[in-house]
């Protein structure tokens, strides 16, 4: 049991920091090809952050090769856009009201308003589709929403690279490969990413594995851990990313980065779940699921009565996750 913990450890702080280095590595990128400030936040760091969540699911479902394993990609496949809906934007809420007492930012959120109302429509769109197929049994209606979902992100990243929004042109740590570079080469900057990109996957693989033996050791269903605990940790990248582009007075690519990750998330990790299992969720799953539509779908209809999304809007969504702890462990 305790050689099973370390490598649960050990494996997350390898997803976490591939992940660190990953987003280093694609804020520079945005930095040299000139983008917005929306493509950075919620399509390379929103995808970037959103690797760990997204590999762990990947791993399970095509190398697990177990029951266990099915449900520990099931769960994270769901449990993450829960996770990003009702425990990340919340955070996000409570780093504002902090930032504002420590007088570091003002109590309001600076956002582009069509682009929240374009990723918040997505997302109840693609998430929609993604429980719904759990009552299509038929494969060739099941490949045409994977077809769809993959359609509507390709859609999603077009509309976003041509939105005329402000460029991205803040300061960027040092590229880790290019401490003293003022303008690292796209080859150094290709090959961070790669190496990031092949500790995350690694990482993936342990992790799948310790979550197996943590669940068994406990008494834990592996469903519950991956759906309810683990995208806790996995979603740190966000947390943490959102906090200090808040505390920087970023706010667009503070919350497009959760928002992003949830586009995401609802598309290419739901495609490997439709396609690459049966796909029958049970209702605990459903539940999660029909919380955080719900919580989107709140805040779309907040966002276009105010013109805006307020802080304590975010805070909504915690309301749902702390319903839903007590409901599956109670």
């Amino acid at each position: 049991m305790l050689a099973a913990a370390l490598l649960f450890v050990s494996s997350l702080a390898i997803i976490l920091v591939g992940c660190h280095v990953f987003t280093n590595g694609v804020e520079w990128l945005g930095k040299r090809l000139g983008v917005s400030d929306g493509v950075v936040g919620s399509i390379f760091a929103g995808v970037g952050t959103a690797l760990p969540e997204t590999m762990i699911p990947l791993v399970a479902i095509l190398a697990g090769g177990s029951a266990a394993s099915e449900e520990i990609g099931i769960g994270a496949i769901v449990g993450a856009p829960f996770m990003l809906s009702t425990l990340t934007l919340p955070l996000a809420a409570v780093g504002v009201f902090v930032f504002t007492r420590m007088g570091r930012r003002t109590p309001f959120l600076n956002l582009d308003t069509r682009q929240m109302d374009l990723e918040l429509r997505l997302f109840l769109l693609a998430f929609s589709i993604t429980m719904l197929a759990a009552y299509v049994p038929w494969m060739p209606a099941r490949w045409a929403m994977a077809l769809f979902l993959v359609t509507m992100y390709a859609y999603y990243v077009r509309t976003t690279l041509r939105a005329e929004t402000n460029v991205h042109d803040e300061e960027v740590p040092p590229l880790f490969l290019a401490p003293r570079g003022a303008r690292p080469a796209y080859a150094l900057i290709a090959l961070q990413v790669v190496l990031a990109l092949t500790a995350i996957v690694g990482g993936a693989h342990l992790f799948v594995d310790a979550v197996e033996d943590v669940a068994l050791g406990v008494g834990i269903s592996p469903l519950i851990l991956s759906l309810l605990v683990t995208p806790v940790a996995t979603e740190l990248p966000e947390k943490l990313n959102s906090l200090i582009w808040l505390y920087q007075r970023k706010d667009q690519m503070a919350v497009g980065n959760i928002t992003g990750a949830m586009v995401f998330q609802s598309t290419f990790p739901a495609v490997i779940g439709i396609l690459g299992t049966p796909w029958a969720l049970e209702k605990r799953v459903l539940v999660a699921g029909g919380m955080s539509i719900t919580t989107a779908a709140l805040l779309l209809f907040l966002l276009r009565l105010n013109g805006g999304l307020r802080p304590y809007h975010l805070l909504l969504g915690g309301a749902f996750y702390l319903i839903y702890a007590a409901y599956v462990l109670g």
